[in-house]
């Protein structure tokens, strides 16, 4: 028996027999051309076959893992689109008389290696998409399948160079136990969506190559460890074969939970919400027992298109979700643009710190008919459930003021326009700058409730920066620091009678869940994943015990 490391970016365990992916290669040469006009024909048409091929993923993957995961293929459509990448090819078959196919592998390194030069890790893993997008007009031009050549025969660990994210979605889920790979990062999209399949996986394997040997062997893939075990023996194997049907056997004992509330053993009860991305979201939170939604990120709806979405679309996606919820409360953060997300159409000047920048709502308060038209149709939708509004990033009292009073000329124009929209909608605002803790006890009395985003808060409070890797040894979600000013401000709200919740990562860690009660949290919003453990964790605890 062989054991490898590598690093988990997607948790589980998999047993399964070792099958050496190889992607469809296709070779790239510059040929000099007759006539250019042909070629940039050619070009043209391999571009809208590509198109249509990535529309098919997008709606492929909306199906399987939801919308936000859909949105990487409108990402990739964008890209493919690009009027710079665009001009680039042409220029270079025009202006050098080459191939279609040698100018759009060239377009696609130089865009990919601006993206990898980059410092922020999230735009290094960009790069990959930019390939990805380059080597589907690649081989449309070249008369080559996009799809994987092959697929597993059985119950398969899949082990690749690399994956890109088109071969992911299109690979055989019910057959793949768990993704394998030599290069790869946390945040490259291929990562992301093996989470969203449920497909534990690793990447980084301490191995130079994967030799042909290896196909047909029996594996396990440990991706909490970060363990392969390839050529496994049979006490390993009885191992994790147990510890399968525990963690089936366990899964069972939540789902008993999901219809419990979150009350421990000395009668505290704290509500237990889920942060969603998408509309297509809400079964998940529903499955898992969520009792309301503490974090609807709105971004969904501005990302990966080439315009904004207009009232009416945003009104029916905040419907969507409040009559999904049937009455529970569905809390809406506005939109929170900038930084990591961008929009393209928006024209955002460029910036040096842009997670320092106009983001959220500095963005809203400097082009206010971006957040009237939110609003609007989030009070539109108000009338068919229970939804509250929350506004991120926040440093001043007088920032509250000003989109109260926007919140307030949007209530008035759908009272002049005879609309109906609920009165008593709930107003706050995410405490996930330190400049907000701070000043809790002034912010307090102008909101109904706060929402600590610990992740922002931790970035801010500690100086670092989440996308990068190589500072992911001070990324301390724990330091004595964030704590205390997560005890302020859960003292500031209550001591003004207002509620305060947690939406980020650190809500899920349940070592801390003990912690936030006692101090009186209010509620505790996670992912739908996370919500049935976090619940027994809850019912376990007795506060009446040092």
């Amino acid at each position: 028996m062989q054991i490898l490391q590598g690093k988990a970016v997607s948790p589980g365990i998999a047993l399964g027999t070792a099958w050496i992916y190889h992607p469809v290669q296709v070779t790239v040469a510059p040929e000099p051309v007759a006539n250019p006009q042909q070629e940039l024909a050619r070009f043209a048409l391999a571009c809208a076959d590509a198109l249509a091929q990535l529309r098919v993923l997008e709606d492929k993957v909306r199906l399987d893992t939801g919308e936000e995961n859909a949105q990487l293929f409108v990402a990739h459509q964008l890209m493919l689109q690009d009027e710079d990448f665009q001009q680039t090819v042409r220029d270079t078959i025009d202006g050098q008389g080459v191939n279609a196919a040698w100018a759009v592998n060239q377009a696609g390194a130089l865009f990919a290696g601006q993206l990898a030069a980059m410092e922020d890790a999230y735009f290094q893993a960009r790069a990959a998409d930019v390939l990805d997008v380059t080597a589907r007009l690649i081989a449309i031009l070249g008369g080559e399948r996009t799809e994987p050549a092959e697929q597993p025969a059985g119950e398969a660990i899949l082990f690749a160079h690399d994956l890109t994210p088109s071969e992911t979605v299109q690979l055989d889920r019910r057959r793949i136990m768990a993704i394998v790979t030599l290069k790869g990062s946390a945040n490259s999209h291929t990562a992301i969506l093996a989470r969203a399949m449920n497909i534990p996986a690793l990447v980084g394997l301490d191995t130079p190559a994967l030799p042909t040997q290896w196909q047909g062997q029996h594996v396990i893939v440990d991706s909490e460890s970060g363990r392969v075990y390839l050529g496994a023996d049979s006490a390993t194997t009885r191992h994790y074969r147990y510890k399968l049907s525990q963690r089936q056997q366990e899964r069972q004992r939540l789902l008993s939970v999901k219809d419990q509330p979150a009350i421990t053993r000395c009668g505290r009860r704290v509500n237990l919400y889920a942060n969603i991305g998408s509309v297509a979201d809400i079964a998940a939170a529903r499955d898992n027992g969520a009792e309301g939604i503490g974090l609807f990120r709105s971004e969904f709806l501005y990302l990966g298109r080439q315009e904004l979405p207009g009232e009416q679309e945003q009104f029916a996606a905040y419907r969507a979700v409040a009559e999904g919820m049937a009455g529970q409360r569905v809390i809406v953060r506005t939109l929170d643009l900038g930084a990591d997300k961008q929009a393209d159409y928006l024209q955002l000047a460029p910036e040096d710190n842009p997670a320092l920048g106009c983001r959220a709502i500095r963005l809203c308060l400097a082009r206010p008919e971006l957040l009237i038209t939110q609003l609007r149709a989030i009070l539109r939708a108000s009338v068919y459930g229970r939804v509250a509004i929350m506004f991120p990033m926040i440093t001043a009292v007088w920032e509250v003021w000003e989109l109260k009073q926007l919140y307030q000329q949007c209530r008035a124009q759908l009272d002049n326009e005879g609309i109906a929209y609920r009165p008593d909608i709930e107003l706050g605002i995410m405490i996930e700058t330190p400049a907000a803790a701070l000043i809790g006890d002034l912010l307090a009395p102008e909101v109904d409730f706060f929402s600590i985003g610990t992740n922002d808060l931790t970035q801010y409070t500690l100086a670092v920066d989440r996308q990068n890797p190589a500072l992911e040894r001070y990324d301390d979600p724990v330091h004595p620091a964030l704590l205390r000013l997560i005890t302020q401000v859960i003292d500031q709200a209550h001591r003004h009678g207002i509620w305060v919740g947690i939406c980020g990562e650190l809500a899920a860690n349940p070592d801390m869940s003990e912690f936030f009660l006692r101090l009186g949290i209010d509620e505790l919003s996670v992912s739908p994943a996370a919500l049935l453990p976090l619940k027994k964790t809850i019912q376990l605890l007795d506060l009446r015990e040092k």
